[in-house]
């Protein structure tokens, strides 16, 4: 994997749109996040479609390759995901990505651009959307804020750790006063581990629902030869029901895909949405039945992989960068999760 030259204080990054252009509805978090942006003195560069609802998968691919073929540009962060970077896929010339490999950083629908970069052999960084990790309200989750410093600026190992202090309630960004209120903290809780030996491999992952999309229409996936080491998966605010996660490892199963990994971490699912407020109750059972759904498509197709779920890397607060095609090492024996930016 082509390791990109990490941004120094002072550079440019990009901030794309590749998904939707939602800081044009949502300006507060938007510029929340840009600012702490710059107070990590960074310079955040706008394109066309950044703050623009209902661009064409074209301009949104456009904006990617004048990103990328910016040499003052050192990293290119999202702002946010969506549901329709599929379309994009078939627009991106590999050739503009390779010639000046950037960190690219974001996540749920931009796995769809993780996945692209991955098959062309570039390490990226999954996770850090502006509107949500970074404007957060309040101020960043110091355990986000970790991660992402070290994995933005600094190369090198980074031990992730169970969350102290996690939600997945969040605050409506159209609220009045948004930026003020600190989201309030469910108590840590620890990982769950299935499995007793170590495993070390490279990253391969992301959202779930995106990768059955990309899966079914074959933009940019690999012979399944090539995929190997640890993959890693987690679920939208969209809340995809116990069913229909089995259904999808079930398909990953049968296209011979879940087999080739050697463990599996499975991010905290987002159990609370603002149009599906569960009960504390009812997210648990929820919870516990995505788990459970896992494990069974695991045990049918992949019964000797380690599995690890309850992390932090998806849509919940915190969230924890991982290199998207980097190492990690997992230990259970002291339960250590170590991976490399």
């Amino acid at each position: 994997m082509l390791n990109a030259r990490k941004p120094k204080p002072g550079d440019k990054v990009a901030i794309v749109s590749p998904s939707g252009g939602l800081p044009e509805i949502f300006p507060a978090p938007y510029e929340l996040g840009l600012e702490r942006l710059r107070s990590w003195e960074l310079e955040p560069v706008e394109y066309p479609t950044t703050r623009k609802l209902g661009s064409t998968p074209e301009e949104r691919a456009a904006d990617l390759h004048a990103a990328w073929s910016d040499p003052s540009i050192r990293a290119v962060i999202a702002s946010i995901g969506g549901e329709d970077q599929l379309t994009v896929l078939k627009h991106l010339d590999p050739a503009v990505f390779r010639a000046d490999p950037k960190p690219f950083f974001g996540y749920s629908d931009n796995t769809n651009l993780h996945n692209f970069l991955y098959s062309q052999g570039i390490r990226s960084y999954h996770g850090g959307s502006v509107m949500v990790e970074f404007g957060r309200s309040g101020s960043m989750h110091p355990d986000s804020e970790r991660s992402l410093r070290a994995a933005l600026f600094s190369s090198g190992d980074f031990e992730l750790t169970p969350a102290a202090g996690w939600t997945d309630r969040n605050i409506d960004w159209g609220s009045p006063g948004y930026g003020a209120e600190e989201p309030e903290l469910f108590p840590a809780t620890d990982w769950t581990w299935y499995g007793d030996q170590p495993v070390s491999g490279n990253l391969w992952g992301g959202c779930l629902e995106i990768l059955a999309w990309q899966l079914a229409a074959n933009r940019w996936m690999l012979p399944v030869e090539e995929y190997s080491g640890i993959a890693f998966f987690e679920t939208s605010e969209e809340m995809p029901s116990a069913t229909e996660v089995y259904r999808i490892l079930r398909t990953f199963g049968e296209r011979g895909l879940l087999q080739r990994f050697d463990a599996i971490l499975w991010g905290r699912p987002k159990a609370w949405a603002l149009d599906n407020q569960l009960t504390p109750t009812e997210s648990t059972t929820y919870t516990e039945a995505q788990y459970a759904a896992a494990r069974q498509a695991l045990a049918e197709y992949n019964p000797s992989a380690l599995f690890v779920t309850g992390l932090d890397l998806g849509h919940t607060d915190p969230q924890f960068t991982l290199p998207y095609g980097g190492p990690a090492q997992l230990s259970p024996t002291d339960r250590r999760i170590t991976v490399t930016y």
